[in-house]
């Protein structure tokens, strides 16, 4: 079987930034709003005209970038002083830093059709690529990039975007209380807390009204032991959970979506995208991920039509739990179908009603060939063919060496596996296998296009190539080990 690697290299490149809130302590904040303060009217403008200078071309709407980050400052020690609008935006800028989304490594991709397909060429699709981007302290956000597949099997990226627009939250987040009820005891919090909180809550609710309940609820738990952990981590749960917006004249490519929350600030790791289609005709991209605060792991997922407007979800129930979960790109039977790992170990297949609840998860596949003794886990959703599901997968062996291969599973019964490949499609070779991670390569999705399979993937944790397969070879190969 012939696997084609293709002339793509994606690296990271430090000249792609971002605008992004510099965090100081209190006392900081307030010692370098008086020492604005005391500079003449004059000299704030002529260091506010150097800063247009320097940054202006860099960032989309880099006013409104200073203008907001100011006005946290200034929430934050309770500052008063009305200011003018230069040195406003002369104090925002002190609270703002560039950050070099993908200084330090570009990988983990996954592919999907784009949602607008109205320039391909003919015979050709349009898609959309997210990647994993790692920059200073190795905190990771997602990047898009665009491209087509045209009729000869040609690959083509658009150039990458030089300006990119950083997502900001939507302030008006509506939470569910028995959602956010059921997600609380499955995180073991104090019951008598969740009691005293969430009674005050009316059934939907805002952060901002949560932030309220808990301030008037404080003296009710003040002597209840534990109490200042489980509204930490409820607190964690619930800015983990909002709607994130694009600038409506952003192209896609220049979309970062940036850790936005507590839950996840030190990443957002392996975003796994898929298009959906319901049984009615409506179709959805869904994106899982797993969000890192530097001790937790909590799996998400997104939701958008357009990726303008995106919705982040925490997904629920101990059927979510672990990493690598990956959506099936329709129902089965009425119900959303998922490809988990919630061992680390084996593959499993999730059902529910409600693609955020996860109850339980049967297991499909153990380690079977010596190339995945160590685990077996998806390599992003599974895609329809004519034989069957072709679920991608990865697999650990000696040396802690990544592979990526295939199993081929039941349209109608995904727990029924039809054939596993015997030996890997995609593995580290010397010219790929050193990186931040060696030995690793891996992919969050491919995507099919005119009978040919494409598999963007990572080489070592640094950087992106892809390569592609012809269906007809794969799915014979398949068919020739059935299980």
């Amino acid at each position: 079987m012939k696997v084609r690697k293709l002339e793509i290299q994606l690296r990271g490149d430090d000249r792609r930034v971002i605008a992004r809130p510099f965090i100081v302590n209190t006392a900081r904040v307030g010692a370098v709003m008086h020492r604005i303060e005391q500079l003449a009217e004059a000299t704030v403008e002529k260091l506010l005209e150097n800063l247009r200078r320097d940054f202006y071309q860099r960032h989309h709407e880099t006013a409104s970038i200073f203008e907001e980050n100011y006005r946290v400052a200034a929430a934050r020690i309770g500052w008063k002083d009305e200011w003018s609008l230069s040195r406003r935006h002369l104090a925002g800028a002190y609270f703002t830093m560039e950050y070099s989304v993908d200084s330090a490594a570009l990988f983990n991709p996954s592919i999907v059709a784009h949602p607008d397909q109205s320039n391909a060429p003919r015979g050709g699709l349009k898609f959309i690529m997210s990647l994993r981007a790692t920059g200073e302290g190795h905190v990771s956000s997602v990047v898009f990039r665009t491209g087509t597949i045209n009729n000869k099997q040609c690959v083509e990226l658009d150039p990458a975007a030089t300006t990119l627009h950083r997502a900001r939250i939507v302030p008006d987040r509506q939470y569910h209380k028995p959602t956010f009820r059921q997600k609380l005891n499955e995180l073991g919090v104090l019951q008598s807390v969740i009691d005293i909180v969430l009674g005050k809550l009316n059934e939907t609710f805002t952060i901002i009204d949560y932030n309220d309940v808990v301030e008037d609820t404080r003296p009710l738990m003040q002597n209840i032991a534990g109490s200042n952990e489980a509204v930490r981590t409820m607190s964690w749960l619930v800015s983990s959970n909002y709607h994130i917006t694009l600038a409506a004249d952003a192209n896609l490519s220049e979309l970062v979506i940036f850790p936005n929350s507590e839950g996840e600030s030190h990443g957002i790791e392996d975003l796994r995208l898929v298009r959906f289609v319901e049984d009615d005709g409506q179709v959805f991209y869904y994106g899982t991920y797993t969000a890192y605060d530097g001790v937790r792991t909590l799996p998400m997922m997104i939701c958008t039509r357009d990726f303008k407007r995106v919705e982040v979800h925490s997904l629920n129930g101990p059927g979510a739990a672990n990493k690598g979960l990956a959506l099936f790109p329709r129902r089965i039977g009425g119900r959303y179908i998922m490809c988990s790992r919630i061992d680390g170990e084996n593959l499993y297949i999730n059902t529910s009603d409600s693609a955020y609840f996860w109850e339980s998860a049967t297991r499909l596949a153990t380690p079977r060939y010596p190339w995945e003794f160590m685990q077996i886990g998806n390599c992003g959703s599974p895609l329809e063919t004519k034989e069957g599901w072709l679920l991608l997968t990865h697999g650990v062996g000696a040396m802690r060496s990544y592979a990526i291969g295939a199993v081929l599973l039941d349209l109608n019964d995904p727990l029924k596996v039809i054939g596993h490949l015997p030996e890997p499609l995609i593995t580290p070779t010397d010219g790929d296998r050193e990186g931040y991670v060696p030995n690793v390569v891996y992919s969050c999705g491919a995507i099919i296009h005119d009978n040919y399979l494409y598999v963007p993937y990572a080489q070592a944790d640094k950087s992106t190539t892809m390569a592609a397969v012809s269906m007809d070879e794969l799915l014979n190969r398949l068919l020739e080990n059935r299980l």
